[in-house]
């Protein structure tokens, strides 16, 4: 027998080393292809992500107002029936009420409107963050002013709204007048939540009225959990949540199917903003300022320790945000006198190590990618040499004692 050729035994034995190779050790370079989904629900993918059906069983929202500064709302959405409050028009030319939504394009009011609290029933239903709460439609046209939208906010905050959503923003600076309504609204004890804008070439700053102080500035995550690279960034952002194709419900004149899907922080700041009312449904007796510092010290921390101008304090954590026990504060925790940058204080609710991730996880891109995925092979392809040597080396063993035992044995053939 010649001892440097494997054996058809060392063959089998090998190639079902390399079988294990295979199938252990390629999962984490080639992901699976997800399942193709064929229904409403089975678009929502962040919905499972933000553990929304578990906070479910905590509340849904029943008892809370929620405001959607937009283009109003179309009450007779399927997924809205029953959910739209009459509200107010504060332009010029849209419905006195609100109810009715005057962007023939993307049906964005109403799209907010039911990422924050449609009614579910169904795979073929859309369901909102929270979908007990109630929607109060403040129209302000496709091409609102600060004037409207001053108006809009004070209005909402005298009517009674608990929270108020604001995806709308422009590159221009807050006026005084938005300030003032901005304070106004926040000393009636009303959240404000705006969306921090999307990436206009290499524009990245937070627009208005996001980035004005009190507002909790929304910026945008991706399907792998990190920050989107379509979302705006800047000194002024709070929080971080889910934007990347999120499905939402529109007018059958906008989408003939009844649902659209579009990538932006005007739904990052509508899933917090259902959010929020799940924490004010949650602790009713909470205030404004102690909603926001709950959102906040349970967020999940993500780039850079502490505050960052991508992720703000964190990712959105819902059902942390409604379980943790998290510390009262006197004062708002956006407001000016408070710590600016500071992060969640070593061991508190937030902090890196927590139990559960707010968002799902995935292999980075990039040369991190390609030495993780050679650190993933290190270990079996090791262990598939060291079984060939092995046995190899056994088999040579045999070979010199049957030799020895015949009287051929010849030291130098054996390598």
């Amino acid at each position: 027998m010649r001892a440097g050729k494997p054996s058809w035994p060392e063959l089998r034995l090998a190639a079902a080393a390399l079988a294990l190779l295979v199938g252990a050790g390629s999962g984490p370079l080639v992901a699976p292809a997800p399942a193709r989904a064929d229904t409403v629900r089975g678009l929502q993918w962040y919905l499972d992500t933000l553990q929304i059906p578990q906070a479910h069983k905590l509340t849904k929202g029943k008892g809370v107002t929620v405001a959607v500064i937009d283009t109003g709302v179309n009450p007779d959405l399927p997924d809205l029936r029953g959910q739209i409050l009459p509200g107010r028009g504060v332009a010029s030319g849209t419905a006195a009420d609100g109810r009715r939504d005057d962007d023939t394009r993307k049906a964005h009011g109403s799209a907010m409107a039911g990422i924050i609290a449609s009614r579910g029933g169904g795979p073929m239903r859309h369901l909102g963050i929270a979908p007990e709460a109630k929607i109060l439609p403040v129209a302000v046209g496709r091409s609102f002013d600060s004037a409207d939208l001053s108006a809009g906010i004070r209005w909402a905050a005298d009517a009674g709204a608990d929270v108020i959503n604001l995806s709308v923003g422009t590159g221009t600076a807050a006026t005084p007048d938005e300030i003032a309504a901005v304070r106004y609204a926040l000393d009636k004890d009303v959240v404000l939540i705006a969306s921090a804008g999307n990436r206009l070439q290499n524009d990245r700053v937070v627009t208005s009225p996001a980035n004005i102080p009190g507002v909790v500035a929304v910026t945008g995550l991706g399907k792998n959990g990190e920050f989107f690279a379509q979302s705006a960034t800047g000194r002024e952002a709070v929080l971080a949540a889910p934007m990347q194709e999120i499905i939402s419900p529109r007018s059958t004149s906008v989408s003939s199917n009844g649902y659209g899907i579009g990538s932006g922080t005007s739904d990052a700041a509508a899933i917090t903003s259902g959010v929020a009312a799940l924490v004010r449904a949650k602790y009713p007796d909470l205030d404004a300022a102690n909603v926001v510092n709950r959102l906040i010290r349970t967020a999940r921390d993500q780039g850079p320790n502490g505050r960052d101008s991508q992720y703000g304090f964190g990712a959105i954590d819902p059902l942390a945000a409604l379980t943790r026990s998290v510390p009262a504060v006197d004062a708002h925790p956006l407001l000016a006198g408070a710590p600016d940058g500071a992060a969640p204080s070593a061991g508190a609710a937030g902090s890196r190590g927590d139990d559960r991730p707010a968002v799902s996880i995935s292999m980075k891109k990039g040369a991190g990618a390609l030495v993780q995925g050679a650190l993933c092979l290190l270990v079996p392809v090791a262990s598939l040499i060291l079984v060939i040597l092995l046995v190899r080396r056994s088999r040579r063993k045999t070979a010199v004692a049957r030799q020895r035992a015949d009287g051929t044995a010849h030291p130098r053939r054996l390598r």
